[in-house]
């Protein structure tokens, strides 16, 4: 008899407009912590929850029907955790494989389960969508991200590019995973 599975420390639901500010916090923080010594200090520092916020209300209210912003939830209603996927974008175009674009978790509960929630979630609406292969992009020098998502089933796909952060080159790696559709 096989172990019950294991249970999700958190809920995830769609986001909706009044978890911009949550988000915001959680992504500034995660790049500040996640980032250190892969990018310019300075980037870092200057980055502003505030006009985050600002910037991420004003994408949220023209994002596409394609794309799926989730949060994850606390029982005390608590928005710890943040994942956004679409259809992949090359260039401007976008493909027929969906992207995760975005992942983060709150610093303080690193380690207890959200990202693998948001993920599996993330994964299962890019199935449901009919999607055969995810892939997301994830900086080279981020060995924790990449074991993460390593252990989700993603790897390298050999594709790598710089993400230019204040004229400093920080490769990137490709990821991709097969999707069950």
């Amino acid at each position: 008899m096989s172990p019950p599975p294991a249970r999700s420390p958190v809920r995830v639901r769609e986001m909706t407009l009044a978890d911009c500010d949550r988000v915001s916090r959680i992504r500034v923080r995660g790049w500040q912590t996640a980032y250190r010594g892969l990018m310019p200090q300075p980037y870092l520092d200057a980055m502003d929850v505030t006009a985050d916020a600002e910037r991420r209300r004003a994408l949220f209210a023209r994002t596409s029907d394609d794309v799926v912003h989730l949060v994850a939830e606390e029982k005390s209603g608590e928005v710890v955790g943040w994942a956004c996927v679409g259809p992949y974008r090359d260039g401007e175009v976008r493909t027929a494989d969906a992207e995760l674009y975005a992942l983060y978790v709150d610093t303080g509960r690193s380690g207890a389960g959200v990202g693998q929630a948001l993920l599996r979630e993330s994964v299962r609406r890019c199935e449901t969508a009919g999607h055969a292969r995810m892939l997301l992009w994830v900086l080279k020098g981020n060995t924790r991200a990449r074991r993460f998502y390593e252990r989700a089933g993603f790897g390298p796909d050999g594709a790598e590019e710089p993400f230019v952060v204040e004229g400093v080159a920080v490769p990137e790696v490709r990821y991709a995973r097969p999707l069950i559709g």
